[in-house]
């Protein structure tokens, strides 16, 4: 394979922009294929732990998008009701020194933008909007798309960024109903001068309770807060980010929670509400001249805020992939599955276990909360559930 060996993509979110850019850089042809008229991500904050960041810099996106991050000054718990406060052990304030990349929390269309702004540099048409795909064919020399409108693109591969509800992965393997998780999650982004000075400052805070948590902290260089709400409710099972909710809906799931809770649901401009969903470990990723990459192939919880980095790590993995077994794609592409899915099924694995660290009957009580808080949230505790991960370097990793 070489620069006229042709990659499609379907979906151009943040892997698949990834992904485009990964393979751009090792010279190969690539086309992005795009459903929604214009490109765009929801308006929330994600975490960029230094694995991620590595990743990225990687792909040479990082020092635009750090100047698009920010930094919190701490990092706490807080009880639910009481508000009673602990400083949390905080590995991002080491990450530089352990790591040597720093951990940013971003505004997720500023993500997506440094990267397709990476792709158009390397080809200003690389990108096909409002092409909603609806099936592929292959054979053994290529493979093709097909498109709503009749219209199709052919390649010698097909990567299938398309995210939970991937046509592609559907087409490979079947369609399997998600799994309702329990949990209805809202998220908002709230202009920093619509709350309150105390509550302005850039700090990371986590909220925890018996059946819920929130998590807010600055984006944009403090120019906003991102806040996740997430709740345990049954009656909700639609899994998508673009659902607004009522404010008396947030303030019911949130009922008896303190004040500041209050004020951040008050605040919030909008709050869309999505049902938090979970599916078995995919145990095949790629298929002949086929593959998944991100939320098509591995969904997560967002409690272990891998999600994102995710689909950019499989994105330098897959480049280097193929770049390595130029002469064989299908080994390529199995190689990439082989290489990415146990890491990925173990994120997926450790941010199912992260609901008992979040919501826990132990924070009925301040008592019962502090020994919970001093033993799943000690500095020993955290650098053992999050120091592998961050030591992850998918640039050097074997394939």
């Amino acid at each position: 394979m070489n620069s006229k060996t042709k990659v499609i993509i379907a979906g151009g979110g943040i892997g698949g922009a990834a992904a485009a850019l990964s393979l751009l850089n090792r010279g190969f042809d690539v086309e992005v294929y795009e459903q929604a008229p214009e490109l765009g991500e929801v308006g929330a904050g994600v975490q960029i732990s230094p694995n991620g960041n590595r990743a990225l810099d990687h792909l040479g996106v990082f020092n635009d998008l750090a100047r698009l991050s920010s930094d919190a000054d701490d990092k706490v718990i807080r009880l639910w009701d009481a508000g009673t406060t602990w400083e949390m052990f905080d590995l991002g304030t080491e990450a530089l020194h352990r790591y040597g990349y720093p951990y940013l929390t971003v505004y997720r269309p500023d993500l997506l933008q440094v990267l397709i702004d990476a792709v158009r540099r390397k080809k200003p048409d690389a990108i096909h909007l409002d092409k909603k795909c609806v099936g592929f064919t292959q054979d053994a020399e290529s493979v093709t798309l097909n498109f709503a409108d009749g219209s199709s693109a052919s390649g010698d591969i097909l990567i299938g960024a398309d995210g939970v509800h991937s046509v592609i992965r559907n087409g490979l393997f079947g369609s399997e109903p998600a799994k309702f998780s329990g949990m209805l999650a809202w998220r908002g982004v709230i202009p920093l001068d619509r709350l309150p000075e105390e509550m302005s400052r850039p700090r990371a805070t986590v909220w925890v309770g018996p059946n819920g948590h929130v998590v807010h902290y600055p984006l944009r260089g403090g120019k906003l807060m991102n806040v996740v709400a997430t709740a345990e409710r049954d009656d909700w099972q639609v899994e998508s980010w673009t659902t607004e909710g009522s404010k008396e809906e947030f303030r019911n799931d949130f009922a008896g929670w303190h004040p500041d809770v209050q004020k951040l649901i008050e605040a919030a401009p909008s709050q869309f509400k999505w049902a938090l969903m979970v599916r078995p470990p995919l145990q095949t990723w790629a298929e002949g001249r086929v593959a998944l990459l991100g939320d098509a192939c591995h969904p997560t919880l967002p409690l272990l805020a891998q999600g994102a980095v995710m689909a950019v790590e499989d994105s330098v993995i897959l480049g280097r992939c193929l770049e390595k077994y130029a002469d064989d794609p299908v080994k390529a592409l199995s190689q990439y599955e082989k290489t990415r899915s146990p890491i990925a099924n173990r994120k997926v694995q450790g941010a199912n276990d992260n609901i008992r660290r979040f919501h826990n009957a132990a924070f009925k009580t301040g008592e019962t909360a502090k020994q919970f808080i001093d033993s799943e949230w000690s500095r020993e505790a955290i650098i053992a559930r999050y120091d592998w991960i961050f030591r992850d370097d998918v640039t050097t990793t074997e394939i």
